[in-house]
């Protein structure tokens, strides 16, 4: 096999500015971020120019010279083909515990969806589809990368650990798809994880994670417990105690920021061989913010520069409250030493039937409010109508099985469309799919 040249690439905090080669392993957040300060999260420093598949239909494979990941192994010693061996010897045993491996997953403009929204021919509507990937969502995507990292410090051996058998327990806060992709892959590789979900959550969710194994830790808010999620909060205190960070947060581990660039290169490579003019928009639900962040700058990346409109939904909207406050405060663009005049959790979150976006907080803020400002984009804030408006319209017009948090990149679509010209392309992403335990929609 040929070798690839890899980009010279590092991290560097958003926030305060330092610097993380990026041979150091194990290396989940800013070294200045402390328990009574978390408002750092490191960002890659790495060019890519041009962006190019090999072809191949893993993406991992396919992008490997643009990911992280590869330039962190390869400081490690391990040669190009042990790196490529990793990738298919991981991702086969992922296909065993989730029935599929990771390949590009399908994007092209959705013809009925156009026609149902009143796009002109040369216009319409680009449905990026993720629902049939590992573990049913795009979570998977930004984990994948995260061990791949785990794997190449354990083999190389760099850990901190001394056997498989002494392995640190993975953790996460979540109770939806990044729990499900995260326990998914920690079964595949027969990790142990912990994932803290919130007291109430539905049984039909821990079910659906205690058929991947996980250890379920249900998470009461304490009379102690400061702002915010008591489940991001226990799921801190297990890491202070040695657990590894395993979820889609920047600022718990910054190596989900590698992978979630995958989708958005999978959409570049796309248009790349497409006629007529380019993308003009593209529409992302926002919870923790990582999705948008990483999609992004994934098109960005492959040359492309639709504006970028981060959705959310009324009941739960951090992010437009920050964007607002960092162009008041200095503009939008590089607010992160502005973070607690910007971001703070959302005060009282209300129920949705997007629940997967209702974080009350955007971790990854900084990275969509950039990506926005660079494109000339802005957030978007849709009412519940609009949300089940779009869940519904999916239902009806496509034959993709996409869940209510799926769909909500298309409610900011509805609620901007008497904006939008006839002739412009926009992106929207199917970003989960419908479960069996989730309700269809009414169909009028």
């Amino acid at each position: 096999m040929t070798a690839l040249a890899t980009p010279q690439v590092g991290w560097k905090c958003a926030v305060c500015g330092a610097r993380v080669p990026i041979s150091t392993s194990l290396a989940w957040r800013c070294p200045h971020a402390t328990d009574d300060d978390t408002h750092h999260v490191l960002h890659l420093e790495q060019p890519i120019a041009p962006l190019r598949s090999t072809g191949d239909v893993n993406p991992y494979v396919a992008f490997r010279k643009y990911l992280a990941w590869d330039a962190f192994a390869a400081e490690l010693g391990m040669s190009d083909d042990e790196r490529v061996a990793l990738i298919r010897e991981t991702d086969q045993r992922v296909e065993i515990v989730a029935g599929t491996g990771f390949q590009f997953t399908p994007f092209a403009r959705h013809d009925l969806l156009s026609d149902a929204l009143g796009f002109g021919a040369s216009g319409g509507v680009w449905v990026k589809d993720e629902t049939n990937g590992v573990a049913g969502s795009h979570k998977s995507r930004h984990l994948f990368t995260e061990l791949l990292h785990l794997l190449a410090t354990e083999r190389t051996g760099v850990a901190t650990w001394s056997s498989t058998e002494t392995r640190p327990p993975l953790a996460i806060a979540s109770c939806g798809n990044a729990a499900f992709a995260a326990s998914t892959l920690a079964k595949a590789v027969n990790w142990p994880i912990r994932v803290f979900v919130p007291e109430n959550a539905a049984a039909e969710l821990t079910d659906l994670l205690e058929t991947v194994d996980a250890l379920i830790e249900r998470c009461p808010r304490l009379p102690d417990d400061p702002p915010g999620d008591p489940c991001v909060h226990r799921f801190r205190e297990a890491v202070a105690h040695g657990a590894i960070p395993f979820g889609v947060q920047g600022t718990e581990n910054a190596w989900c920021l590698d992978g979630g660039r995958t989708i958005g290169w999978e959409m570049a490579d796309s248009m790349e061989r497409l006629s007529g003019p380019p993308l003009d928009r593209v529409f992302m639900q926002v919870g923790g913010g990582a999705f948008a962040a990483c999609g992004s700058a994934g098109l960005f990346a492959g040359g492309l520069r639709p504006k970028l409109h981060a959705v959310q939904t009324e009941q739960c909207a951090p992010l437009a409250r920050a964007w607002n406050h960092a162009l008041d405060s200095g503009g939008a663009k590089n607010a992160g030493a502005r973070w607690s005049d910007c971001m703070w959790p959302w005060e009282s979150v209300k129920p949705s039937l997007a629940d997967g976006i209702l974080d009350d907080e955007t971790y990854d803020w900084i990275g969509v409010c950039n990506q926005m400002a660079d494109s000339g984009g802005s957030p978007i804030v849709v009412s519940e109508q609009h949300v089940v408006d779009a869940y519904s319209l999916a239902h009806k017009v496509t034959s993709i099985n996409v869940s209510p948090t799926g769909t909500a990149g298309l409610a900011g679509l509805l609620a901007m469309r008497g904006d939008i010209a006839d002739d412009e392309r926009v992106v929207v992403v199917f970003s989960g799919v419908r479960r069996h335990f989730m309700p269809l929609p009414s169909m009028h």
